[in-house]
């Protein structure tokens, strides 16, 4: 996903800030701070880091600066896409950022049911494996770990595993390192946005994964 490894929540804004996490990860930080405006905090504090160390930075001449200043004010504004402007004003079920990543919300995704009881909808983006997750109210999946990184972020419901309870706004790291059982919580669906660089690697014993197959 990046080239130094990500292991934190805390590594994680770290590189957000740095700006050197790929689109899907950045999208999901970003969704993550508009669940959980407090968490900008920290977000800040990376940044005034990141300040002072360009402060300590010795100076170096722009180049034909007055050239590049007349092409910064001469470029056109983005556009903004109809359909995304229409959503923010109206506001959705998944934050703005990851709506206008995958263009849809939540009654619009073309969920296709992959196990009982779990719908997804992924897609490729920027070299990442983008899924949305809409696991059943009590449904667990397959145990697994990964071959890469993996980054989970809530957005509705909750599940727990051996590291405990990620709900609403809550982001899960997991690697090679994490070997986990995700289950959702009994009172309401989980519906969940994640970003992976690699595949997942199915674990556990063969009566268990036929068990959570089956739902």
């Amino acid at each position: 996903m990046v080239h130094e490894h990500i292991d934190t929540v805390d590594a994680l804004m770290a590189h957000y800030v740095a700006g050197s996490l790929p689109e899907p990860a950045r999208v999901l930080v970003e969704s993550h701070l508009e669940m959980k405006p407090d968490h900008r905090l920290l977000v800040s504090d990376f940044e005034s880091l990141a300040g002072e160390a360009l402060e300590q930075m010795p100076e170096a001449a722009i180049g034909d600066r007055k050239a590049q200043l007349a092409a910064v004010f001469a470029s056109a504004p983005p556009a903004e896409d109809r359909a995304s402007a229409d959503l923010q004003a109206h506001g959705g079920f998944f934050p703005k950022a990851i709506r206008d990543l995958v263009g849809y919300d939540v009654d619009t995704v073309p969920w296709k049911t992959k196990l009982p009881g779990f719908k997804e909808y992924s897609t490729d983006i920027d070299g990442c494996e983008v899924s949305l997750m809409w696991i059943k109210a009590g449904r667990a999946l397959p145990a697994h770990t990964h071959k890469g990184m993996e980054l989970t972020l809530i957005l509705d419901g909750a599940f727990n595993d051996a590291r405990g309870r990620f709900g609403p706004g809550d982001i899960s790291v997991a690697d090679e390192s994490v070997d986990h059982r995700p289950i959702a919580e009994k009172d309401r669906p989980c519906i969940a946005f994640s970003v992976l660089d690699a595949p997942v690697k199915l674990t556990g014993s063969f009566r268990q994964l036929i068990g959570d197959l089956i739902g």
